[in-house]
């Protein structure tokens, strides 16, 4: 492994935060997840050859574009560790989230989930939580930890190192039926209003 091929995820990596903070509306404040397999970056399988320097460079990179913006991240630990989540604890106190005891390590939470551990002011884990949106590198699954509805994002950058790269953002669950609206529009609302108050005031005549 070369530190050209270090920067060269590190730029990819920066890339895809900002389509996606592009992409899907993301403003400061706002929680995201980052799911990721140093290995599958590597061009292997999941699980089989973990990398310090890669997750070390993946969440370095994340933090860059992230912090800068006051966007939250948490970075979602393996299945050994039942995909608990690495966050400040600013962030579980925030968000009411049900702390877990446990430390990542490369074999047994994955080096990501490690590097945001030893990159944190003050890490803890979490059992779970409810991002607005998020990136996956080499498909660990974050669906669990996105709002329900989840919407896929076809962002430009397809591929972290080897691993396939995918996104999601979630919006509102869309509740009425047919007639129902997802927009307010005032002047509709205000002609209505109009409308109905002339009918009135001449049925009150």
């Amino acid at each position: 492994m070369t530190t050209k091929f270090l920067n060269e995820i590190a730029e990819e990596v920066k890339m895809a935060w900002q389509e996606l903070i592009a992409k899907a509306g993301v403003k400061s404040g706002d929680l995201l997840v980052l799911g990721c397999s140093s290995s599958e970056i590597l061009g292997e399988c999941i699980g089989k050859s973990s990398s310090l320097s890669v997750g070390h460079t993946v969440i370095k990179a994340s933090r860059e574009v992230l912090d800068p913006l006051g966007i939250e991240l948490a970075v979602q630990a393996c299945e050994h560790l039942n995909r608990s989540l690495v966050v400040e604890r600013s962030v579980a106190e925030k968000y009411a989230l049900e702390e877990v005891s446990v430390v990542p390590v490369a074999n047994a939470g994955g080096s990501a989930a490690t590097a945001a551990y030893a990159l944190a002011d003050d890490p803890v884990m979490v059992s779970g939580l409810t991002a607005i949106a998020g990136l996956d590198i080499g498909d660990t699954f974050i669906g669990m930890h996105v709002k329900f509805v989840q919407v896929p994002q076809r962002i430009p950058t397809k591929k972290i190192g080897e691993a396939h790269l995918s996104a999601l953002k979630s919006r509102l669950p869309r509740i009425g039926g047919e007639r129902a609206k997802y927009s307010f529009d005032r002047s509709v609302y205000e002609e209505e209003l109009a409308h109905a108050l002339k009918i009135e005031n001449g049925e009150n005549a």
